[in-house]
Formats: C-alpha cells, sequence, structure tokens
C-alpha cells in the first residue's frame, strides 16, 4: 500500500508522528499494516506514564525514547507479538514484579517489560512508575552494568568440536579481539538446531582466519 503524504507530514520528528504513521524502519512503515497501529493502545497509555513522571522525549533510532537530564531512560517500541518499555540498564532495577526479561538471548543490560494487551499492561499500572523512578536514579548514579567477558560466555558445543578438529581455527579465533569473538558467538548461540550452528560456524571459518567479526567485508 502507498505511503499517504498527509500520514507522513510528522514521520521521524517526533513522537506523534510514530504514532500516528509508524516507526518507518521497515517497508510497513506509513501503512496501516506497520506493527505501531497494532498496539497504539497500549504505546499512548505508557507515553502518558512516562510524560506524568516528568521524562523529556524525543525520537531516536525511529523509537520514542525518554530522558531525564539528557541521560536516556527508557524507550517505547513495538515489535510484532509485543509493545514494551525497553530500559536502557534494566539489568540494574529491581524487579518485585516480575515483569523485566532481557531484550535479547545475549543482551547483558537492556531489559523489557512487554505487554501483549491492555489489559496486561493494567495489571501492573501501578508499580509501573517504580520502576522508571529507579531507572532515572540508576541513570544518575553513574552505575554500569557489568558485562561478562568473553571467557564467561557460552561457546557452542559444535565450536568446541570444531576446534578440536581443527586447532588451527581456535588460534584463529583466539587471535580476534574480544567484540569479533562475541560478534561470533552471539551469531552461533542464536541458531536453535544443531544443523544451523555447524552451518553457520563452516559459512564463517574463512572470515574467522581473515581477522574479521561476523559481518564485517
Amino acid at each position: 500500500m502507498a505511503k499517504d503524504s498527509r500520514t507522513l507530514k510528522n514521520w521521524g520528528h517526533d513522537v506523534d508522528g510514530y504514532l500516528e504513521a509508524g516507526c518507518g524502519r521497515c517497508s510497513l512503515g506509513g501503512t496501516p499494516q506497520c506493527k505501531v497501529h497494532r498496539w497504539h493502545e497500549e504505546l499512548v497509555a505508557l507515553r502518558a506514564l512516562l510524560l506524568e513522571v516528568g521524562l523529556e522525549e524525543q525520537i531516536k533510532w525511529g523509537m520514542p525514547c525518554y530522558l531525564f537530564q539528557g541521560k536516556n531512560v527508557v524507550m517505547l517500541a513495538a515489535f510484532k507479538d509485543y509493545c514494551c518499555l525497553s530500559f536502557f540498564k534494566g539489568a540494574l532495577l529491581e524487579d518485585p514484579a516480575g515483569i523485566l526479561v532481557f531484550a535479547g538471548q545475549d543482551s547483558q543490560v537492556g531489559k523489557q517489560a512487554r505487554f501483549r494487551s491492555m489489559e496486561e499492561l493494567k495489571a501492573v499500572a501501578d508499580v509501573l512508575p517504580r520502576y522508571i523512578a529507579e531507572a532515572i536514579q540508576v541513570e544518575l548514579s553513574g552505575k554500569k552494568v557489568e558485562r561478562k567477558s568473553i571467557e564467561e560466555r557460552p561457546i557452542p558445543e559444535e565450536l568446541v568440536r570444531r576446534f578440536t578438529e581443527y586447532p588451527a581455527l581456535e588460534e584463529a579465533f583466539k587471535a580476534l579481539t574480544p567484540g569479533r569473538q562475541r560478534s561470533y558467538l552471539q551469531h552461533f548461540g542464536s541458531a536453535k538446531q544443531a544443523t544451523t550452528r555447524k552451518a553457520r560456524i563452516a559459512k564463517c571459518e574463512s572470515a574467522i582466519f581473515a581477522g574479521k567479526g561476523f559481518g564485517e567485508r
């Protein structure tokens, strides 16, 4: 469906435009199929809550971002199966209601409070201001999340076996920078099937020997 210029007049400039037209991060932006519209009621309610506690809102990375004294605190985000509050340093927050989950399998810092209906949101609406207030204090304190070192990250069994079969690959892998090592462990580990992990490892071997990280050219 073609994007209506009237719908896109504020697209990418402010949160009103985001709620009206979508995030614009994929081809569905500016169309009725954009996932932002699926969670419009929930996003509007969460936005109101964030503004009530005095946060400043901006559009960053195509999504509503909420700041306090110039520090990023939390974002609003819409996905296919849920919308969420995404706390930048969620790993440092207390979670008495048990509503926070890491943003992804390999996330160590950000955590999300996910909602799949207005009923789910209303069920925790009374406690969310406490989470937001704590997130503000965490940012003001300057606390940082201690990330796990590469040695503490799980190495897929298929990669361990390949190292045993091909010691030169292990040497090349360990010669990579920690960031490049993490990129491969995340890529390999995100595959659910062993056959897929083995295929990914085989496909990346030449890049590992070349000293490149995953996706580098």
